[in-house]
C-alpha cells in the first residue's frame, strides 16, 4: 500500500491535466430525440434544488397526481442514475394517487459534483446523502400524517435510506429495491480496494479513479450490456438521457467514493436492530450487482422486513421487461397503500 500511495503522488499531476469541468448543479434537461411518451416528465414535473450547511446542492424534482393525492414516496436513486431513469415509475405512481419526489444523490445526476472530471463518481463520504435525505423530508416534504410517507430506496440509495433511517429519519415504511448492502463487481479484491482508497484520501487524492476505471462514453454500455436490466428498451433509457444531456453523464467511481462507500456500510450494519419501521426488501435473483446473501443479512437483523425476491429480476428492477416489473411494481403499490391504510383516520 505504501507503494501504492508513492505511485499515486506520481501520477496526480498527469491525471489532474484532466480534471477540469464544470461542476454546477443542473436542471431543465432536453428529452433525447425519439424517446418514448412513458419516459418523459410526467405532467407538472418540477425541478427543486436542496442543501445543507456547506456540502454540496442536490437536485431533486416531484409530481403530484391528476386528482386528489392519498400517498407519497421519496424515491433515492442508484449510482449513475438521475431523476430521469425515473420517470416511467413516477408516471406510474402518480396514476395511483401518489405524489412521486426523487432525490438525486450528490455528485451525480443534476447534483452539483465534487470532483473536476464532471462524469467521474466522487465523493468524500455518504454522510451528505444522508443529511440531504432527512432535510428532504424535514424541510422540503414536510409530512404532516395527511399523506403517509414511504421512503423507496434503490440499489445504494436504499443504502442511504436505511442510514438515514437509522439516524432519525421518520417514515410511514422504507422500501428497499436493490439495495447494495456489499458489491460483487469490484477492479481488485475488496481488502487491497478499501485499503487503496483510504491511503487515496489520506493524501487527498480520493478524486482518483482506480487506473483503467471507465469514464463516460457516447458509445459506452447501456444498462441492459451492464446486466443491470433484460429489457431492451428501457435498458437504453439512462444512456438516451445522458447522450442528450452532458451534464447528467457518468463514469466509473473514484477511489473516495469507494473509501466512502464502506464506512457507512460498516456503520449502518452497526445500527440496524434500532430500526423499526416496517420495511419491505424486493430483490432480483440475478442480480450480478449486488450478492443475496448481504441483503437477507440485513433484513434479517431488522425489526421488521418482509423479503421477497423476484426471478428473473437483475439489479435494476424498475427497468426491467414487464414480467419482472410488473411484480415489482405491485410491491411498491402495496407497500405504499398499506402504509395508508395503517395511518387512515378511525370514523
Amino acid at each position: 500500500m505504501r507503494r501504492f500511495a508513492l505511485a499515486l503522488l506520481l501520477v496526480a499531476p498527469l491525471f489532474a491535466c484532466g480534471e477540469q469541468g464544470s461542476r454546477a448543479p443542473f436542471a431543465d434537461s432536453r428529452a433525447p430525440p425519439g424517446l418514448e411518451r412513458r419516459f418523459l416528465p410526467p405532467g407538472g414535473w418540477a425541478w427543486g434544488y436542496v442543501q445543507v450547511g456547506e456540502n454540496a446542492v442536490q437536485r431533486y424534482g416531484v409530481s403530484a397526481p391528476s386528482g386528489a393525492p392519498t400517498r407519497q414516496v421519496l424515491i433515492l436513486t442508484d449510482y449513475g442514475e438521475s431523476a430521469e431513469t425515473w420517470f416511467e415509475t413516477a408516471r406510474d405512481l402518480n396514476a395511483k394517487g401518489v405524489v412521486v419526489w426523487i432525490l438525486e444523490r450528490q455528485g451525480q445526476g443534476g447534483s452539483e459534483r465534487l470532483a473536476g472530471r464532471r462524469d467521474r463518481g466522487h465523493v468524500e463520504s455518504f454522510a451528505p446523502d444522508v443529511t440531504a435525505t432527512k432535510a428532504m423530508v424535514k424541510v422540503v416534504i414536510r409530512p404532516d400524517g395527511r399523506l403517509p410517507l414511504t421512503v423507496l430506496g434503490q440499489g445504494q440509495g436504499g443504502l442511504v435510506a436505511l442510514r438515514a433511517v437509522e439516524e432519525g429519519l421518520m417514515a410511514d415504511a422504507l422500501v428497499l429495491s436493490a439495495p447494495s448492502f456489499e458489491l460483487s463487481r469490484l477492479p481488485r479484491p475488496k481488502t487491497q480496494l478499501v485499503d487503496a482508497a483510504r491511503w487515496a484520501r489520506r493524501l487527498k487524492l480520493s478524486f482518483l479513479a482506480w487506473p483503467g476505471a471507465p469514464g463516460w462514453r457516447r458509445d459506452g454500455p447501456d444498462d441492459r450490456a451492464e446486466g443491470l436490466t433484460a429489457d431492451p428498451v428501457r435498458g437504453a433509457v439512462t444512456l438516451a438521457w445522458q447522450t442528450a444531456n452532458p451534464d447528467l453523464r457518468m463514469g466509473g467511481p473514484s477511489l473516495g467514493w469507494y473509501a466512502a462507500y464502506y464506512d457507512v456500510l460498516d456503520a449502518t450494519a452497526h445500527d440496524l436492530a434500532g430500526v423499526k419501521t416496517p420495511t419491505v426488501l424486493l430483490a432480483g435473483d440475478a442480480d450480478t450487482v449486488t450478492p443475496a446473501f448481504a441483503q437477507a443479512s440485513v433484513c434479517k437483523a431488522l425489526a421488521n422486513c418482509r423479503e421477497t425476491r423476484l426471478p428473473g429480476g437483475r439489479h435494476a428492477l424498475h427497468l426491467e421487461r414487464d414480467s419482472v416489473r410488473g411484480p415489482w411494481l405491485a410491491a411498491v403499490i402495496e407497500a405504499i397503500g398499506q402504509t395508508g391504510r395503517q395511518n387512515a383516520p378511525r370514523p
